[in-house]
């Protein structure tokens, strides 16, 4: 307390659950300025991932599956989840069973960006499984995509 009163600087408890605790001579006022800042870029570096959602029927076409394909490819390399959906009409519900390899397809298409966070489950009226990106695919991505310019080039 005296080096503190001393130095004309303030005693701050640094680390109060240390065995003993950690205490530091320094300006209180600076301290909680480089915390606030130190906050501040650590929540700018964050990434918000967002859940996609897309939605097929169990008659759907191959164009129009290849189609959401494409949707859903484009969410991932966003970095978001997606959220993959086969919704029942009617007596469609009582064949669920047969129209599971849709979504087993969907996520072998995308496999190579996409791991399958949910295997697909039943939820009411609706078969759904969840999708994420997978780790690697900033740096295998860019390097993939530059190899198709040289070799066409």
């Amino acid at each position: 307390m005296r080096l503190a009163e001393e130095a004309e600087l303030d005693l701050v408890c640094v680390s109060p659950a240390a065995h003993p605790p950690v205490c530091k001579i320094i300006d209180y006022g600076k301290y909680r300025y480089e915390m606030i800042r130190r906050d501040k870029e650590a929540r700018k570096k964050q990434k918000i991932v967002e859940l996609k959602e897309v939605r097929l029927s169990p008659n759907i076409d191959s164009n129009d599956l290849a189609t959401k394909m494409n949707a859903a490819r484009k969410f991932l390399e966003k970095g978001n989840k997606v959220k993959v959906t086969l919704r029942f009409r009617g007596r469609e519900i009582s064949h669920m069973n047969q129209f599971r390899h849709i979504l087993d397809d969907f996520a072998k298409e995308l496999s190579d960006i996409a791991v399958v966070d949910k295997p697909s489950k039943v939820e009411g009226r609706s078969l759904i499984m969840f999708l994420g990106a997978k780790k690697n695919l900033s740096g295998g991505n860019q390097n993939a995509q530059s190899q198709n310019q040289q070799s066409s080039s």
